[in-house]
């Protein structure tokens, strides 16, 4: 799945405008970086409630290409820009994190933690 696809999905709005066209295989939704940092293997999108520089610098060290926050809520420019200095897209999205979540599973995109 093609982040500008991700776009039309949740009905997202582009904050930070990184490679639209890249193709990203796995997804992860959470408000606790440390369980982002901890858990997380091998994403390439990130779904959060979470406000803060701290959720573009997790994203950076786990070499996430697309932050997408949820909630509709309002989202400081500094963490935009601090997004636009790391060269990684983001996202806000009106869903909440479940409904989104679902929905980009829905369409394809996985966790990336299949049980066998």
């Amino acid at each position: 799945m093609k982040v500008n696809e991700i776009i039309g999905i949740l009905k997202a709005q582009v904050l930070n405008e990184g490679n639209l066209e890249e193709e990203v295989k796995t997804a992860c939704g959470s408000d606790m970086m440390s369980d982002v940092l901890a858990f997380v293997k091998d994403q390439s999108v990130l779904l959060t409630g979470l406000m803060n520089p701290q959720v573009v610098r997790t994203a950076e060290m786990m070499d996430m290409h697309c932050i997408i926050f949820v909630r509709g809520k309002t989202i400081d420019p500094a963490v935009v820009e601090l997004a636009r200095q790391k060269d990684i897209t983001v996202l806000a999205t009106p869903y909440r994190m479940f409904t989104a979540c679902g929905l980009l599973y829905s369409n394809g995109l996985r966790g990336g933690c299949d049980i066998s």
